[in-house]
């Protein structure tokens, strides 16, 4: 009897250690999601693009193609990679977040830069042409853009989310990341799905509903869709630049180097009077104002020396 009572406590320890760990799993993915908060925001935004020019019908399946697409690069390639530069070359993980920084930055810095400088208004299919001969080809050529579009975003995500997380338990750190890779594909393209579909909902209400003012909210869906789009490339790339200047700041500080770091803090805590919120306010605002001159600079580098050479190693289609 001794010997049954003494397993089921044993049982009971397992259990509490185990739901431990799941709380621990939970807080940690919890943590590593909102550190990701400005790539989500952004690829929300981007993603719906892709789906310019094609059927109502045909949406859906294309967002859930590029989901799928998605899961894969977190899940098959990156969660994989991730675990092994966690275990044999943690040292790796500041370089890569400044290096991802660095590509928020140029994002955003180029969006705002496209838009306040001339530039090229003509736009046409991948090879140029405003002629659309070939739909499924063109459906295929899209979904292969917004993949490799995801892969780069995904690869930030997973990094910020890897570089909060405890070291020490991989197996911890696996579930964990898995969980962020889950959470992070079915909120950016549920939201896309929602948000490509609301036109649709707008225009069956406005014409099918039984009561004018239903009618006359199907017309404010349709009319505010625009706008909301056009905010959420805003916020998006206004996140972009705050997010990247955050990590590129707190990543040279993991390197040695506090000074950024350290200056921010004082500047916040004199000017915020104690109030959190104020702080974290002024704090992201200097992140902002350096991530977009980062940007900046690194313009004219992306543009004469990475994408030639991406172009030129990328296999042709890619």
């Amino acid at each position: 009897m001794s010997g049954l009572l003494a397993l089921l406590d044993d049982v009971a320890g397992i259990a509490k250690v185990a739901a431990a760990s799941v709380d621990d799993i939970g807080a940690a993915a919890a943590k590593a999601g909102s550190k990701t908060a400005g790539v989500l925001i952004d690829d929300a935004a981007v993603t719906p693009k892709y789906l310019q020019g094609f059927e109502p019908a045909r949406e859906l399946p294309i967002i859930w193609r590029i989901a799928r697409g998605s899961l894969i690069n977190k899940l098959v390639i990156l969660l994989p990679a991730a675990l092994l530069m966690s275990s044999f070359f943690p040292w790796m993980i500041p370089p890569l977040l400044i290096l991802g920084g660095s590509y928020l930055c140029f994002e955003g810095a180029e969006k705002i830069a496209h838009v306040m400088l001339p530039h090229d208004a003509q736009s046409g299919g991948p090879d140029g042409s405003h002629s659309i001969k070939d739909p499924l080809h063109l459906e295929k050529e899209k979904i292969k853009g917004a993949i490799k579009t995801d892969f780069i975003l995904s690869a930030e995500v997973m990094t910020i989310a890897l570089s909060v997380i405890d070291a020490g338990n991989v197996w911890m750190q696996g579930i964990t990341l898995a969980l962020v890779g889950v959470m992070v594909t079915l909120a950016v393209y549920g939201a896309v799905a929602v948000i490509v579909k609301m036109d649709d909902v707008g225009l069956w209400l406005s014409k099918a509903g039984n009561f004018a003012a239903t009618r006359s909210v199907g017309r404010g869906i349709v009319m505010f869709m625009p706008w909301l789009l056009k905010g959420l490339t805003v916020v998006g790339t206004a996140a972009m630049l705050w997010v990247g200047g955050s990590i590129i700041v707190h990543s040279v500080a993991q390197m040695g180097w506090h000074v950024p770091e350290d200056t921010i803090y004082r500047i916040a805590s004199a000017t915020s009077g104690g109030v959190p919120f104020l702080n974290w306010a002024i704090t992201a605002a200097i992140d902002f104002v350096l991530g977009l001159i980062w940007g900046l600079i690194l313009i004219p580098f992306g543009i004469k020396v990475v994408a030639p050479v991406w172009t030129a190693v990328m296999p042709k289609g890619l």
